[in-house]
């Protein structure tokens, strides 16, 4: 029997997704790129998920603070990033960690299935 607390958290949402499902995403992501196996994809997807779970102080393309996005912000935030990756002049991070940033949060807004 589950209680109350963790009903409310097995319903919590981040995005589309459940919580939980996006914490057992990061956690997935954070164990196979270990520190010293960290590529820039893997560090994007890793800050786009620490962001959306409001781990973060600011978003991670925009720059915008507030404490944990909703998911308007989520969703302005992957149009932010689509914008970088179509326009490496505007883009300030390597094509692999605007990479990773939008697969994470495409998935966390339910633009994309495939979990990164």
């Amino acid at each position: 029997m589950s209680t109350p607390e963790r009903e409310a958290f097995d319903d919590e949402r981040v995005g589309t997704r459940y919580r939980a499902e996006v914490e057992a995403a990061y956690r997935k992501v954070e164990v196979a790129a270990a520190p010293d196996a960290q590529t820039p994809l893997s560090r994007g997807v890793l800050t786009g998920y620490q962001w959306a779970l409001g781990r973060a102080d600011a978003a991670p393309a925009t720059g915008i603070t507030g404490g944990a996005p909703d998911l308007g912000r989520l969703t302005a935030e992957v149009d932010a990033v689509t914008v970088q990756l179509e326009d490496a002049v505007q883009r300030g991070v390597p094509d692999d960690y605007a990479r990773g940033l939008y697969d994470a949060l495409s998935w966390i807004c339910g633009q994309s299935d495939r979990r990164p």
